[in-house]
């Protein structure tokens, strides 16, 4: 691993010699300018602008534009006479926990190696001492002519170091912040917390770049002569979402159904959507039948018509109670009736007695006048 810079922590009385190099590598794909009419190469000159002309890199130095914008120029000697004690030395100022390093401070990471055999001891006296006692080191430094603030931490069984903007450096954040205020409701809040579980962890080496490998298998396919394989387009979502809850709900539906999962459980969602959508519609309907089978019983036909299961359930006790009232009244009817005929039977009975006794003495009167 090719290192960046030559010099030694300084852990109180301790010197530790050390090497820096680059923790992180860039994977991005480079271009270079072309002139399109001819394919050749465009390159950038220095050219001073009193001459015209371009000016060699030893003739090269520093200047600072004053306000009014004219150039002061800086020499080497100028900023090797100022006070950089940090210049070969990265020098430890505390030790704090982690939690208090702001994100936003971190900048690029760098490995911190042993420069030589007498510098392992030391070295590994300081990583266990930061692994036990689960803080971070603060530490300043001088990189390319600058001084640095960094925080050393331990990374398996080596010590990292990450450069940190000073805290003037970092913007507020009230002016990014949404001038509107805006009220989360619980409801929605349940949601993006499902959409969250739903999504779950995920294995961090697991993730690549899509772009560079879309970029790279484009060149192959030109070196090659061959049309490049045709890319899936990604879903284009909308600038403005009209409901959130909707929008969270799909995001739900659609994490859970790109990782395979709850495909049985939409599912059964769905079957049990429509079946209250079913009884809803079921319900109304025998709201109406209830209505209809009420109008029908009050005329006193009802009963006699043929009607469904469920005209029946859907009809009121009141709309029961009218038929069983107009059933007992025609039975009432239908035994005065009875009594009033046996009655006028059992009359004309009597009648029909009387009359024959009467018969009966007149045969007898004329017996005696015959006599």
């Amino acid at each position: 691993m090719q290192s960046i810079w030559n010099g030694a922590i300084s852990f109180g009385l301790v010197s530790i010699p050390v090497k820096l190099a680059n923790a992180t590598v860039s994977h991005a794909v480079s271009f270079r300018q072309i002139h399109t009419e001819d394919g050749g190469r465009i390159r950038y000159r220095k050219v001073c602008e009193l001459e015209e002309k371009e000016v060699p890199s030893s003739e090269i130095g520093k200047g600072f534009e004053d306000a009014d914008g004219s150039i002061i120029p800086i020499t080497e000697e100028d900023l090797a006479s100022l006070p950089l004690p940090t210049t070969r030395t990265i020098d430890i100022v505390a030790f704090v926990e982690s939690e208090r390093i702001d994100p936003l401070q971190m900048g690029n990471a760098y490995y911190l190696m042993v420069n030589g055999a007498p510098a392992a001891k030391p070295y590994a006296l300081l990583r266990e001492a930061l692994r036990r006692s689960e803080r971070v080191a603060i530490a300043k430094f001088a990189l390319r002519g600058r001084e640095r603030l960094g925080m050393l931490r331990v990374v398996d069984e080596v010590i990292a170091m990450h450069t940190l903007h000073w805290p003037d450096e970092i913007r507020s954040p009230e002016e990014a912040a949404p001038e509107t205020d805006v009220t989360v409701r619980d409801a929605e809040l349940d949601l993006a917390d499902a959409l969250m579980d739903t999504l779950g962890d995920v294995d961090l080496d697991s993730l690549h770049d899509d772009y560079r490998e879309a970029v790279e298998e484009m060149v192959t396919a030109k070196v090659e002569g061959r049309e490049p394989a045709p890319e899936k387009e990604p879903a284009q979502g909308e600038g403005t979402v009209i409901d959130l809850m909707s929008a969270l709900e799909s995001s739900v539906r659609e994490a859970k159904r790109s990782r395979g999962e709850g495909e049985g459980e939409d599912a059964g969602e769905e079957g049990s959507e429509k079946g209250k959508d079913a009884e809803v519609t079921s319900l109304s309907s025998r709201r109406r039948t209830g209505t209809r089978a009420k109008s029908s019983g009050g005329s006193g036909s009802g009963a006699k018509k043929k009607s469904a299961p469920a005209k029946k359930k859907a009809s009121s006790g009141s709309g029961s109670g009218k038929s069983a009232a107009s059933s007992s009244r025609a039975k009432s009817g239908s035994g005065r009736s009875s009594t009033a005929k046996k009655t006028a039977s059992s009359g004309s009975g009597t009648k029909k007695t009387a009359s024959s006794s009467t018969t009966k003495k007149k045969t007898a009167s004329s017996r005696k006048r015959s006599a």
